[in-house]
C-alpha cells in the first residue's frame, strides 16, 4: 500500500508573523512618543544652544573662550574647585553619619533621619537665605563674634557661604545612598577583618570603604554635577561669588550676550556629562540623579 506524506509543513500551523507585527507595532507605539519629546525637549533646544554659543563673532572659537578668557576661565576654577571641595567634605561626613545611623537603633532615629533629609525640599533660593541668616551681617555668627570679639565675622557672601550652602543641600542625598548602600553590607567580612587583628580604622579603610565605594563613587558624582550647576543659591548670595553659573546669568542679562552664555552653557553641561559618564564607567551602573 502506498503511503501518502502530507505536504512539507502540513502536519503543524506555518507561522503567520502576525504576533512579530502586533509587538513591532506596540513599540512603536511607545516609540513615536518618546522620540517626538526627546526632539522636541532635548535635541532641538540643545541643537539651537550650539547654534547660538557658533553665532557669535568669535564662531566657533567662543567655546574656547572659557581657556582663553581670564575671567571665565578664572570663574571655571573657581567652581570645579568649589565642586570638588563640596564633594569631598560631603562624603566624608555622609561615610561616618551613614554608618552611625545604620548600625545604631536609639529613640528618634527616624525622626533625625527625617529631619537630615529635609533640606531636600528646599530649593537653592531657600538656602541661600539660611546662610545669610547663619553668616550674613546680621547672622548667628556675625552677632555671637560680635559679642565675643568685638567685631563681626561675616562670610555668607563669598566662596565660603557658597561651599556651607552647597555643603548643606548635598549632605542628604549622599546620606541617604550610603544609608542604603551599608545595609547590603556582609558584617561576617568585618568580624573576620577583627578576629585577624585588624583595628577600628582598618577595619574601615579595607573593608567598608571599599564595599561602598561604588555607592560613593556615583553618589560624589552627582554631588559634583549638582554644585556645578546650582544657581539659586549662589544667584541669592551674590556678592563677591564669581562660579560659572552666575557668569553665564550675567552675560545673559546683563549684556545681552547670548553667544558666550550659549557657548558657556554648553561646556558646562560637557564638564557635568563627563564626570557622570566617568562615574558610570568607574561603578558598571547609571548615576541617576537623586530626587
Amino acid at each position: 500500500m502506498k503511503t501518502v506524506f502530507p505536504p512539507s509543513g502540513a502536519g503543524s500551523r506555518a507561522p503567520t508573523g502576525r504576533p512579530r507585527k502586533r509587538s513591532d507595532s506596540i513599540w512603536l507605539w511607545f516609540a513615536v512618543p518618546g522620540m517626538t519629546i526627546f526632539c522636541a525637549f532635548w535635541l532641538l533646544p540643545m541643537a539651537r544652544l550650539v547654534g547660538v554659543g557658533a553665532s557669535g563673532p568669535d564662531g566657533a572659537m567662543a567655546y574656547l573662550a572659557v581657556l582663553t578668557n581670564r575671567h571665565y576661565f578664572t570663574s571655571l576654577v573657581s567652581t570645579l574647585v568649589l565642586s570638588a571641595a563640596v564633594t569631598a567634605a560631603t562624603l566624608a561626613i555622609s561615610v561616618f553619619v551613614g554608618l552611625f545611623l545604620q548600625r545604631n537603633r536609639f529613640p528618634g532615629q527616624s525622626l533625625l533621619l527625617a529631619m537630615l533629609t529635609f533640606p531636600l525640599a528646599f530649593p537653592g533660593v531657600v538656602v541661600g537665605f539660611m546662610v545669610i541668616m547663619l553668616a550674613g551681617r546680621q547672622g548667628l555668627v556675625g552677632a555671637f563674634t560680635n559679642w565675643l570679639f568685638g567685631d563681626s565675622l561675616v562670610f555668607a557672601y563669598s566662596l565660603s557661604g557658597l561651599f556651607l550652602g552647597y555643603l548643606y543641600f548635598s549632605i542628604p542625598r549622599v546620606i541617604l545612598t550610603v544609608v542604603a548602600a551599608a545595609e547590603k553590607l556582609d558584617r561576617s567580612l568585618e568580624e573576620a577583618a577583627r578576629s585577624l587583628g585588624a583595628r577600628p580604622w582598618q577595619v574601615l579603610v579595607h573593608v567598608v570603604l571599599p564595599a561602598l565605594l561604588p555607592a560613593l563613587i556615583s553618589s560624589g558624582a552627582i554631588c559634583f554635577a549638582t554644585s556645578v550647576g546650582a544657581f539659586g543659591t549662589a544667584f541669592t548670595l551674590a556678592a563677591n561669588i564669581d562660579v560659572l553659573p552666575m557668569t553665564i546669568y550675567n552675560e545673559f542679562t546683563g549684556y545681552a550676550n547670548f553667544a558666550t552664555a550659549a557657548s558657556l552653557s554648553i561646556v558646562l553641561g560637557v564638564i557635568t556629562w563627563l564626570v557622570l559618564a566617568a562615574a558610570r564607567s568607574l561603578t558598571g551602573n547609571g548615576a541617576g540623579a537623586a530626587a
